[in-house]
């Protein structure tokens, strides 16, 4: 069986990075999802889909890895690139219009 280990990545609306210090080790899809035909709901026989695992080190999710003999496929995060700015910025003489 096949999982996902990753850092998710920070909320766009909010500035805070409280939800990317955990790593998540999500299942891959076992089966399709289908759509119910009285209700058009969508729905799934894999229970799997609804588990995430949350763990504290990129070492801790490959060990429980290994013990299940699940195989893991790790998505290392991506750098920020932090631009610092100040509000004076927007007033300088050199600003580019």
């Amino acid at each position: 069986m096949k999982v996902r280990v990753y850092k998710p990545a920070k909320n766009a609306m909010q500035s805070g990075q409280a939800a990317t210090k955990h790593w998540v080790m999500e299942f891959e899809p076992g089966a399709k999802k289908v759509a119910d035909q009285l209700m058009g709901w969508i729905g799934s026989t894999d229970t799997r889909g609804q588990v995430k695992m949350y763990f504290e080190t990129l070492e801790e999710a490959q060990a429980f890895a290994a013990k299940h003999k699940l195989i893991a496929d790790v998505e290392q995060p991506k750098r920020r690139k932090i631009q610092i700015k100040a509000y004076a910025d927007n007033f300088a003489f050199k600003r580019v219009v």
